[in-house]
């Protein structure tokens, strides 16, 4: 702490002292200073950032700086609260606001911990638990709290008892109508990114929440506890791209969904248009699955199939698609792979040579991949076994 907060008593709080008493990396530190007012912080330079309430950026490291605040629910849904920020809130006061209990701890500059809620038996016991009864407050909390699960299932933890009958109270109470669909998705993309995502949906669906925000995975029980099997059964991807495994993730979620009513949790949900892709094209791809059973597709199929995910103008996304279908038939994935490959030997361009031109040009196009499909279908039928 540098000769700027000389004099003010601030406390390293949240998530930053939640995740050094788990062992994991501290990348971002909050602040919160007690007993300070907003000119006080400006006069040592430090420069207001917060809208609702006063919040600022230190002028050197730029980390945030917030004064302790308390919160009084004056309406509906998660903006429906009154803020009070002055020097006489205390720092239990702040912390009092908070979700859960390992959110709820602080930090002196010199690494003594403040724990009024029991945060750190909290964590030591595995547990996520909300701070006081105001949690029915906030319906933003509902899905936060199911977010934190996604994120430390893998390691045991689980939403005490008390604090999973607080959520569902919130649902009863009609309060999940009143989350916009941006942050209802924001929450939810956190999710997808975190190591156990389908624990995100479980503790939704266990508090009533999900099908009061999306309705249609919840139409059918076992196809949700299908689909949310499927999350963590993903195509190979490249280690570099972390938004490409939620995209999948939330594909592999709404594949089974027709296509209106996939198309309708989207807009409503206001996914973006990289994720609706995905879940259309492993739509596409189940459903030309389960059009051939246990046998192999023909070539009409086959030659449709490649239609309808674009694959003569987007090559790119037929790989992908075929990982996809690796997963759980190998064989047929080959056999795709290499159909893919003989339909890809006929060029437009050799036809126009050819002297087609128009719909005949179209047609002859078409008619010929399907005999390379067809070709390469049956070449790997006389192939000698074993």
């Amino acid at each position: 702490m540098n000769d700027r907060m000389a004099g003010l008593d601030v406390y390293r709080v949240g998530g930053a002292v939640r995740d050094k008493h788990l062992g994991w990396p501290v990348y971002d530190n909050d602040w919160v200073v007690v007993g300070a007012t907003p000119k006080m912080m400006e006069r040592r330079g430090f420069k207001p950032v917060g809208r609702d309430f006063p919040v600022f950026l230190h002028p050197e490291t730029h980390e945030e700086y917030a004064l302790a605040r308390t919160e009084r629910k004056q309406g509906r849904g998660y903006t429906g609260f009154q803020v009070q920020a002055s020097p006489d809130v205390t720092l239990e006061d702040d912390l009092r606001r908070r979700d859960l209990t390992c959110n709820a701890m602080a930090e002196t500059p010199d690494g003594t911990l403040i724990d009024p809620y029991g945060g750190l038996a909290d964590l030591q016991h595995k547990v996520l638990r909300h701070v006081s009864p105001a949690f029915v407050e906030d319906p933003l909390r509902v899905l936060r709290t199911a977010r934190f699960l996604a994120r430390y299932r893998h390691m045991g933890f689980s939403i005490a008892v008390d604090t999973l009958a607080l959520m569902r109270e919130l649902v009863a109470n009609g309060e999940m109508a009143y989350l916009v669909a941006e942050r209802v998705w924001t929450e939810t993309d956190k999710a997808l990114g975190e190591l156990s995502p389908h624990a995100y949906f479980q503790a939704l669906m266990d508090c009533h929440a999900l099908s009061e925000l999306m309705p249609e995975l919840t139409a059918e029980s076992m196809h949700l506890e299908d689909a949310l099997a499927r999350m963590l059964h993903l195509p190979e991807l490249d280690d570099s791209d972390d938004d490409g495994v939620k995209r999948w993730r939330w594909a592999r979620l709404c594949e089974h969904l027709d296509d209106d009513v996939r198309q309708s949790l989207q807009q409503r949900l206001r996914v973006p248009n990289a994720y609706a892709d995905q879940a259309s094209l492993a739509a596409l791809t189940r459903r030309f699955r389960h059009a051939s059973g246990t046998a192999l597709p023909d070539a009409h199929a086959v030659f449709q199939w490649l239609n309808d995910i674009d694959a003569w103008r987007r090559g790119e996304r037929v790989a992908p698609q075929l990982r996809l279908i690796h997963l759980t038939d190998e064989h047929l994935a080959q056999v795709l792979s290499n159909a893919w490959a003989h339909a890809l030997q006929i060029q437009p361009r050799d036809l126009v040579e050819a002297g087609y031109k128009g719909k005949a040009l179209g047609d002859a196009l078409a008619e010929r991949r399907r005999a390379a499909i067809d070709e390469a279908l049956h070449a790997r039928d006389r192939e000698p076994s074993g």
